[in-house]
């Protein structure tokens, strides 16, 4: 497999990365609650955008790909944070099967 070649210099954006962890509630149940577990510069790139209609008014989502350096522990469920914008992991791979990037599909909720 070729190895892929990435400009360093592309990792520029400063993104939270955050982890969910379940908050025992009073009535026996969880919320969730995130965790920042650390600080990552990143490639973002965005792949799609849609419209669907929903409670009176237009749900937009996002797609993005985000490509960052290798980090272990980098799972679907986790998510990025830039400001107020979220970007939910959906999918977490290697490119090349180098360990030297991650190559992550997440979605963004409209606002």
């Amino acid at each position: 497999m070729p190895t892929l070649f990435l400009d360093p210099g592309r990792l520029r954006t400063e993104l939270a990365l955050e982890v969910a962890t379940p908050v025992a509630d009073e009535l026996g149940g969880f919320t969730q609650s995130w965790a920042e577990t650390g600080i990552v510069f990143a490639h973002v790139e965005p792949v799609s955008a849609r419209s669907r209609p929903g409670a009176d008014q237009m749900l937009e989502t996002m797609t993005h790909r985000i490509t960052l350096r290798h980090r272990a522990g980098v799972a679907s469920g986790m998510r990025f944070r830039k400001g107020p914008r979220i970007f939910a992991i959906a999918t977490v791979h290697d490119p090349d099967e180098s360990g030297r990037y991650l190559v992550c599909t997440t979605r963004e909720e409209g606002r």
